[in-house]
């Protein structure tokens, strides 16, 4: 068995990790890099021969730095199989089509105002791209097994988002497993990670590798903070991820509302046109979350939805308090940032990240207390409080992996940490080496294997 660390192996984003087991060449996720600029300038190189020439690409969900770079691949002459469950198909349409637009916007917003450093800017890849890879996703429940030549390929349900799923890769006796993101075990709307028992060779990945999740109830401690925002005038901004996060912030307000613990009459927008098609999916797929199917029936209940962008900029000039979700949730791109733009230099208002923020991105330098954020070219001063609920992170903490871990019935004759920051995934590494006593080393960017 080989394997190539093609992304996600230095940090926490652009998951790509090829295999090659029984004649196959599977590619386990096709993601985007986010963040810093040196990971994001990945993004533009061309897609290696071997990736290229696969037989297939697994997606193990709908994020989109584990599928996003499907549409460059696929545009670069990939013509094997793309296989995911239908929940990670359905929510993957949205997400690319999503992230399409705003690189055709960001890129035709460059090149209107000049601050591109190149002669014409150009997305990485349009709507086109995107609808011509969304065409190539074929479904596989959860559970089923499908042949790819002498290998079966297996999903099983690991919590964390709508859709998402382990892979498992098994070609006679030996079996490849790649956790994908591991979902936690109290998750708002998701059940917990389904147990594994057996791995030949496993990649496992470590977001929160070094990291616990606060005990405090973020629920209570947003309920907090809209009560004292809305009593000095102010409102509320929540840059949130639009599938997953969104749906799990709107069940918490919806919740907070009903119980009195915030005012009953406190309008609460929803403006992410992506973030209102996924929570439709949610509805639709609601027989794979925890919560019943009255409350995913109403998770819009009450909601003020931004159907234009005439109404979204309308949103930055309330003159009431509010609470608005609006995505990204790393506050990278899309309609959120107009929102900073108009309430980030005014200390009544308050901004609240909802989870994750990848290192170099702008919800990570606002978390950290920049005095000033660069938007659309120009730096904006930042006086609004801002603060993190890292409790409503959808990834399993250092303790939750290892408790994952401890389900399977041997050690794996090899892990492979990925998808961390390196102190998170040298931090996992070492537990994995000193509490489970298995071979474990973390994965080198661009580095080739046998394992």
């Amino acid at each position: 068995m080989q394997l190539s660390f093609l992304g996600a192996a230095d940090t926490v984003t652009g998951s790509r990790h090829l295999a090659e087991l029984g004649g196959q060449r599977v590619l386990l996720d096709c993601g985007l890099y986010q963040g810093f600029k040196v990971f994001r300038e990945r993004n533009w190189q061309p897609p290696t021969e071997a990736m290229r020439g696969a037989d297939a690409v697994v997606l193990s969900h709908a994020h989109l730095d584990h599928c996003g770079w499907l549409p460059v691949l696929v545009k670069s002459g990939f013509h094997g199989r793309v296989i995911a469950s239908p929940a990670t198909r359905d929510l993957a349409e949205v997400l690319l089509l999503d992230s399409a637009h705003l690189q055709e916007e960001d890129a035709r917003r460059a090149n209107r105002y000049g601050y591109s450093r190149h002669e014409k800017a150009l997305p990485l890849y349009t709507r086109s791209d995107a609808l011509k890879a969304i065409a190539r996703i074929e479904t596989l429940e959860p559970g089923q097994g499908l042949r790819l030549g002498e290998v079966e390929l297996g999903l099983s349900p690991i919590g964390h988002l709508l859709g998402a799923c382990a892979v498992s890769l098994t070609h006679r006796k030996e079996r490849l497993v790649f956790s994908g993101d591991v979902g936690r075990q109290h998750d708002l709307l998701m059940p917990p990670p389904q147990k594994i028992t057996r791995a030949d060779v496993l990649l496992v990945e470590s977001t929160y590798g070094n990291r616990q999740h606060p005990v405090e109830d973020s629920a209570a401690r947003l309920a907090a903070v809209i009560r004292e925002t809305v009593a000095r005038g102010g409102s509320v901004l929540i840059p949130s991820f639009a599938v997953g996060r969104a749906q799990a912030l709107l069940l918490v307000l919806h919740r907070l509302k009903a119980a009195g613990e915030i005012p009953r009459e406190l309008p609460v927008f929803l403006d992410s046109p992506m973030a209102t098609q996924a929570t439709e999916l949610y509805r639709r797929h609601h027989s794979l979350m925890r919560i019943s199917s009255s409350e995913a029936r109403n998770l819009l209940q009450g909601v003020r939805v931004s159907a234009t962008a005439q109404a979204s900029m309308r949103l930055s000039q309330l003159r009431y308090p509010a609470v608005i979700v609006s995505a990204s949730g790393m506050a990278t791109g899309g309609r959120v940032l107009h929102h900073l733009k108009a309430m980030a230099p005014e200390p009544r208002h308050h901004i609240v990240f909802a989870g994750f923020q990848v290192a170099g991105s702008r919800g990570a330098r606002l978390v950290d207390g920049a005095p000033e954020v660069k938007i659309h070219g120009e730096y904006v001063p930042v006086r609004a409080t801002v603060s993190h609920l890292a409790g409503f992170s959808g990834h399993a903490d250092s303790e939750e992996l290892l408790a994952w871990l401890r389900s399977f019935r041997k050690p794996p004759r090899q892990t492979f940490v990925v998808h961390g920051d390196p102190a998170a995934s040298d931090a996992l590494r070492l537990r994995i080496q000193e509490e489970l006593g298995w071979a474990v080393h973390v994965a080198s960017h661009g580095a080739t294997v046998e394992a």
